[in-house]
């Protein structure tokens, strides 16, 4: 057997790599370009004048005239990309001369999970009119301008947790008071509801490969994180070769195709504290057409949610009990909850996180290819409790 060195991939290698490993066309440029730039230098820690020189150049070459860019400061938060806000003192088409509060969103050299920013920044612009999420305004796919690949959004305001609150990391672990759930709840409901029922079939959604509905539409999905594995992992798990085969057999039909968030849950929306009011969905690189189960699977994770105060209730990301919360889904979008394919892709998401901790977090850390490297050593640890959470979910269907 010929030892495959993963750190500095062959072209042979990866091109057997996306021949076994049918994705999206858009997942396949993405994994691809990731590969061919791995055996290059680690990550570079930049300074704010260095991304602000790329910033200027990205507004420049989209024809923005006249403008000053004021104010860039580092955002913390996020496991995966490097973010700047920033203030754009510019002339704004329609609107006139104004100061626009922004955030740059910028890939490391590697990333926890390596996706599009074309893809996230397709959705973002079709849902603008859907749901509270922030503006999108230029896009750099290839890093042309920017030291990495980016996208500029406008900024978000609200808190993604109470200010007296406290949680993990990237939200996990949020408790929330009964009077902000109550407010809170409802709203999260509502804007899922919409997102599935959106009919995406005019919007420019041309980075994504769209399943024919009564297909077994996971199978791009099953293969994406397959071959992450493949790429990523630094050894064999027995496992998790035996979720993926049970992953491929028992993928269900979808009857009804819809945009699904891939990370919908506590910690991914920004609300305003005062009139708790969601203000911003966030995080939306995951996203894909396909089955509304992996999103309602996500979000009623127990690995995202909390218990109530009776200390037996589970809250569906630490807002609403989860037999309350699917009652609440069906009434708003007219769509059912089908039982068995909610386990199914409870047990794809709990692969899909194993992916990235076990393998991705590894290959990137090891590597020196972000500037994550201390919680993607930490993530690696949870990979092991996740490797138990497929075990306990595929005992009760095997």
């Amino acid at each position: 057997m010929i030892a495959i060195d993963k750190d500095r991939p062959s072209e042979e290698w990866m091109a057997a790599i996306r021949k076994q490993f049918v994705t999206e066309t858009e997942i396949d440029r993405s994994l691809t370009r990731k590969l061919e730039r791995r055996s290059g230098p680690s990550y570079t820690p930049l300074t704010l004048e260095e991304i602000i020189v790329g910033l200027r150049r990205l507004i420049e070459a989209k024809g923005v005239v006249k403008f000053a860019v004021e104010d860039a400061r580092w955002l913390s938060g996020g496991a995966s990309k490097l973010q700047v806000a920033f203030t754009l003192d510019w002339d704004r088409l329609a609107v006139g001369r104004e100061k626009t509060r922004m955030v740059l969103r910028l890939e490391p050299a590697e990333s926890l999970h390596e996706t599009s920013r074309l893809r996230e920044f397709q959705v973002v612009s079709a849902l603008q009119d859907i749901l509270p999420i922030p503006a999108v305004y230029w896009v750099d796919t290839e890093a042309e301008y920017l030291p990495y690949a980016g996208l500029v959004y406008g900024f978000a305001s609200g808190v993604a947790k109470p200010s007296e609150a406290q949680s993990g990391v990237s939200g996990l672990g949020t408790r929330l008071p009964l009077e902000l759930r109550k407010k809170l709840g409802p709203q999260f409901v509502r804007d899922l509801a919409k997102l599935h029922t959106f009919d995406f079939s005019q919007a420019n959604l041309t980075a994504f490969d769209q399943p024919e509905l009564g297909t077994q539409n996971s199978d791009w999905a099953v293969a994406w994180w397959d071959r992450v594995w493949e790429e990523d992992s630094g050894e064999q798990v027995p496992l998790m070769s035996l979720t993926s085969a049970w992953l491929r057999k028992n993928a269900p039909s979808v009857d009804h195709l819809s945009i699904v968030h891939g990370d919908y849950r506590v910690g991914n929306f920004l609300f305003d504290e005062q009139s708790a009011t969601i203000t911003s969905w966030l995080d939306w690189e995951l996203t894909r057409i396909g089955d509304r189960h992996q999103d309602l699977a996500w979000s009623t994770s127990r690995a995202f949610g909390s218990f109530a105060e009776d200390g037996t209730t589970f809250l569906v990301s630490g807002l609403i009990p989860e037999q309350e919360f699917f009652e609440a889904y069906e009434k708003a979008s007219g769509l059912s909850v089908d039982m068995k394919s909610l386990r199914y892709y409870q047990i794809f998401n709990a692969y899909s996180m194993a992916v990235m901790t076990l393998a991705t977090s590894y290959r990137v850390a090891r590597n020196g290819k972000s500037h994550q490297d201390i919680l993607l050593t930490w993530l690696l640890g949870v990979g092991y409790m996740l490797l138990d959470d497929i075990r306990q979910l595929l005992a009760k269907e095997i």
